[in-house]
């Protein structure tokens, strides 16, 4: 089998000329006889790729000076617990519960001072977005906190809300761990953001967040030195030894990006691959996406077979067709495809035009 169309939800699709690069410099980086596996990250081989990284990334994002990058470890899901560890200073947090992810948000906030829901669409099955006029935001609320994309639901907000305007100064913290660099952010609306890379911007093991500088340096006594986002800011991300090659990929990724025209040519890509998946769900008879329309995801969508006794033929079939990782997630059930940036339209073509096929044997 060559390469197939991977529509993992993350691990994910890398592009494949990161891939390439990536194993031609794997004996050796640059001429420095090592792999980057190998070098310190206090060298000043890994330094020049710690400093090209950040300065690609801050360009790409536009992140103002204000804000800090800080390249972590733990994952998004970690992250759960370093932001309340930094943010909440044993206060209240207001959480809007769109998905799987802000629940889990929820939960382990929790632990760590008061975790309040400010609004949930957990009844309508997680398939719309909560008017942000309608959030119930507590006036002493330490900082407001939404997942931008959620990856088994698949809802996104496509617009941050804008908290000033609801009367709210607390904060906007951002799981963007699967939309990440996937479309613009509007920076004067954040004031933390945070994701794990291997969705949409390299491997497993690097976690990015990126801080307005007036919200560090407020860690709870009990919050581990190691995710003190102070501590970790002060040592340009070198505190503890951060994930090197993790970010090594990382890196290379933002070049490639920066080679394909950037974030805003990403997000017209990035509209076009899931218009087109999304025209074929509303048409078929076979197939459905349950997802209001004004919140469907461009980076992962659902979908269902309306009859679901042919979800393992189905399965079986877009394998032998080079269509990899389609089962939807165990706790919803159905299909899912990802198509993150790496995710070339030719893939998603290749997946409608399975599809049409398949719906028609099946008829």
């Amino acid at each position: 089998m060559g390469r197939a169309f991977n529509f993992s939800a993350g691990p994910a699709v890398m592009p494949e000329a990161v891939l390439q690069q990536a194993a031609c410099e794997m004996l050796d980086w640059h001429g420095s006889g090592m792999s980057v596996m190998e070098m310190s990250h206090r060298g000043k081989e890994f330094i020049s790729i710690y400093e090209q990284a950040e300065s690609d990334l801050r360009e790409l994002l536009a992140v103002p000076a204000h804000f800090k990058i800080l390249f972590m470890q733990g994952g998004g899901l970690a992250e759960n617990a370093i932001v309340p560890l930094n943010l909440s200073q044993g206060g209240a947090m207001d959480f809007v519960l769109t998905g799987s992810w802000s629940q889990k948000s929820l939960k382990e906030a929790g632990k760590y001072g008061q975790a309040r829901v400010a609004a949930s669409t957990q009844a309508d099955g997680f398939t719309t977005l909560p008017a942000p006029a309608t959030w119930q935001i507590g006036a002493d609320s330490r900082y407001v906190h939404i997942c931008g994309n959620e990856t088994i639901h698949g809802v996104e907000f496509h617009e941050l809300p804008d908290l000033k305007a609801l009367g709210c100064d607390a904060p906007l913290v951002v799981d963007f761990s699967s939309h990440v660099a996937s479309r613009p952010v509007d920076w004067a609306r954040v004031g933390l953001a945070f994701g794990g890379a291997q969705k949409n911007l390299g491997p497993a093991g690097l976690t990015l967040v990126i801080v307005r500088e007036d919200l560090i340096g407020h860690a709870l006594p009990h919050c581990p030195s190691a995710f003190d986002y102070k501590l970790v800011a002060d040592n340009q991300s070198m505190y503890n030894t951060p994930p090197t090659y993790s970010i090594y990929i990382a890196g290379l990724v933002f070049q490639w990006l920066k080679k394909h025209g950037g974030i805003t040519a990403m997000e017209q890509r990035n509209i076009a691959k899931a218009q087109l998946l999304y025209d074929f769900l509303d048409s078929s008879s076979l197939f459905e996406n349950r997802v209001a329309k004004d919140c469907r995801s461009r980076m992962n969508v659902p979908f269902f077979l309306r009859d679901e006794s042919r979800n393992e033929a189905f399965l079986a079939s877009a394998k032998a067709a080079n269509l990899l990782q389609l089962k939807g997630h165990k706790s919803v059930g159905g299909m899912r495809a990802s198509i993150y940036n790496a995710m070339p339209l030719e893939g998603v073509q290749a997946l409608v035009a399975f599809m049409r096929e398949f719906e028609k044997t099946q008829a």
